[in-house]
């Protein structure tokens, strides 16, 4: 298991959103986390990489250990943390400033790791194993956001995959592009799986089913089952998850 959360809670203030979850994710394996709105799914990922703090007011307890890690142990550096576990958000958010060459490499400068000389390497390879490379090869001077919405996404996969993380997580990363748009990316997902571990939080039922080996249901801050992903959409053990994939509510 390349990820394993113990015990993890979650709250914004007073209110708790993430109820004691525990929860094992594979390595180069597609976890999916489906669920109604509102039920802990995207602050759960937050959590794998300690971005929920970041919100003001928030605060997290629990255990996640990325291999033998406690991300949340004392001494270790949260921006060492984004690094090995990179997220790519529901909108596409290329910096608006930034060349699309500059937004690929906009990790490493934040984090201190950019090296001139390979830069053109490093934006190379990204953007080829994001499937980008042949559309932007020609045009890397310009604008990040002159891009259409599926390009920016892809892009921002490839920002992401620039500082050589071991985890990405994806927060409906197709829920603002059309179906031809969400093709592309589920079939880069399929090849990205081959190298990396994958979280994605999806709302398309379809989507868990043609991507993900593992679909995790949550509900109300719980998780109420997780399950090989076919075996979940065609044998759910509890009647919640049941109800829920038959679109009794949510």
């Amino acid at each position: 298991m390349k990820i394993n959360v113990t015990g993890l809670q979650a709250w914004f203030g007073e209110h708790q959103v993430v109820k004691g979850i525990d929860l094992a994710i594979p390595s180069r394996q597609i976890t999916a986390i489906i669920g109604p709105s509102g039920c802990g799914k995207s602050t759960f990922l937050r959590c794998l990489n300690r971005m929920h703090e970041l919100v003001p007011g928030a605060r997290s307890k629990g255990r996640v250990l990325l291999d033998d890690t406690d991300i949340y142990a004392s001494d270790v550096d949260p921006v060492l943390v984004r690094r090995w576990v990179g997220m790519v958000f529901q909108k596409a958010n290329p910096f608006p400033s930034m060349s699309i060459r500059d937004n690929v490499l906009a990790g490493l400068k934040l984090t201190h790791r950019y090296d001139r000389t390979d830069a053109p390497a490093v934006v190379e390879r990204s953007l080829r194993q994001a499937a980008l490379w042949d559309e932007v090869k020609d045009k890397l001077g310009e604008p990040g956001t002159s891009l259409s919405g599926g390009q920016q996404q892809r892009l921002c996969i490839a920002r992401a995959l620039a500082v050589n993380p071991d985890i990405i997580l994806l927060d409906e990363p197709c829920s603002a592009l059309d179906p031809i748009a969400t093709a592309r990316i589920e079939e880069l997902l399929l090849e990205l799986r081959r190298d990396y571990t994958l979280v994605i939080v999806t709302h398309n039922m379809g989507q868990a089913q043609r991507v993900a080996e593992r679909t995790a249901f949550f509900l109300q801050g719980e998780l109420v089952e997780l399950d090989d992903t076919a075996t979940l959409f065609s044998h759910p053990r509890d009647q919640r998850t049941a109800d829920y994939l038959a679109g009794r509510f949510g």
